[in-house]
């Protein structure tokens, strides 16, 4: 696909206009977030970006103004396919291997290779229930990589809140996660 140029400051852009724009960064993302997965995972960097693809070209009447805000919503789409992925894997498994996850200090030094994606996607919809803003940053922080200044823009936030949001969802997440009997 060709690199088209960006639209005028205001105009709301589709995903199929936003998608050439931003592809390769949706690749480094993927990639980020593939690159510790098990040995033989199944998705690669492309079958992830695509089917993210899929997922938002699949939403009628959606347009952006701006990256930021396309990203944040990018990033929530990986995660479900990650989610629905591993929910399959687990199932055609039926449990073999599912073990609860950790949570460190810093969310980011996580290793994904013990991490359990539907455990943390639970803690998450937990989290939802609780204060949808933290999922947000986490999304943004953890699932997307951004720094905490990319979250705030994408998240229309100051910097010190996203901060202060992403301390009280490590916190929370740390201790729904810390609950979870091992197996």
């Amino acid at each position: 696909m060709p690199i088209e140029s960006p639209p005028p400051p205001g105009e709301d852009l589709t995903v199929e206009q936003m998608l050439p724009l931003v592809y390769e960064e949706l690749r480094l993302l993927a990639r980020r977030r593939l690159r510790d997965e098990r040995a033989g995972h199944t998705l690669d960097t492309n079958a992830l970006v695509h089917e993210a693809y899929l997922r938002l070209a699949g939403r009628e009447g959606v347009a952006w103004r701006d990256r930021p805000r396309f990203f944040a919503l990018a990033s929530r789409v990986m995660r479900n396919v990650l989610v629905d992925h591993a929910r399959r894997r687990a199932a055609a498994k039926r449990g073999d291997g599912v073990g609860a996850a950790t949570l460190h200090d810093d969310v980011a030094a996580v290793d994904p290779r013990t991490t359990d994606f539907l455990a943390v996607h639970d803690a998450l919809q937990q989290l939802e229930a609780h204060d949808p803003r933290l999922v947000q940053v986490v999304e943004c922080r953890f699932f997307a990589g951004c720094t905490a200044a990319e979250t705030a823009d994408a998240l229309s936030m100051s910097l010190r809140t996203v901060e202060r949001d992403w301390m009280r969802a490590k916190a929370y997440l740390h201790d729904i996660l810390e609950d979870l009997p091992a197996s």
